[in-house]
C-alpha cells in the first residue's frame, strides 16, 4: 500500500511544497501574520527543515522530526505560539495556494486538505499574543 507521501509524488514534490509555502509566507503581504509567529523562533531555514522533516513522517514517510526530536507531538511543537482561528485560516490558505503552485490535486491532496484542517484547528489557544500591542 502506498503512503500518503508516495500519493502525493514523494519527498521531492514534498520539498516543492514546504519550498512554495513558506515562499509565500515570507513574500505575500496577506500571510505577514503567520511570519511573524516566526520571529521568536529559530528562524525560517530551521523551520522550512522541520516541516519538511514533520511532513514527512506525517505523511507515512521517513520520520526525520521524531528521529531529531524524539517525538511528534503538534501541540508540544507548537506550545509557546499564541495561535488564533485567523491564524489557522491563513496558514490553511496560503498551504492551499502552495498546493496549487505546484499543482498538486486529486484525492490525496484532498484527503491531506483534511487532515491538515482539522490539525490547524487543534492548534488554536489562548496564549497571550504577543503580537498584539498592549496598553
Amino acid at each position: 500500500m502506498k503512503t500518503a507521501l508516495d500519493q502525493i509524488g514523494g519527498e521531492d514534490r514534498l520539498h516543492a511544497l514546504v519550498t512554495a509555502f513558506y515562499d509565500r509566507m515570507e513574500t505575500d503581504p496577506e500571510a505577514y501574520p503567520l511570519l511573524r509567529l516566526h520571529f521568536r523562533g529559530h528562524g525560517m531555514a530551521h523551520t522550512r527543515q522541520a516541516q519538511m522533516e514533520f511532513l514527512s513522517g506525517f505523511l507515512g514517510g521517513r520520520a526525520y522530526y521524531r528521529e531529531r526530536n524524539g517525538h511528534m507531538d503538534l501541540r508540544e511543537i507548537h506550545a509557546h505560539v499564541p495561535i488564533r482561528q485567523a491564524d489557522a485560516e491563513l496558514w490553511l490558505k496560503t498551504f492551499d495556494a502552495a498546493l496549487a503552485d505546484c499543482g498538486m490535486e486529486g484525492p490525496a491532496v484532498e484527503k491531506l486538505r483534511a487532515t491538515l484542517r482539522r490539525a490547524a484547528h487543534m492548534l488554536v489557544n489562548d496564549l497571550p499574543d504577543w503580537r498584539e500591542p498592549t496598553s
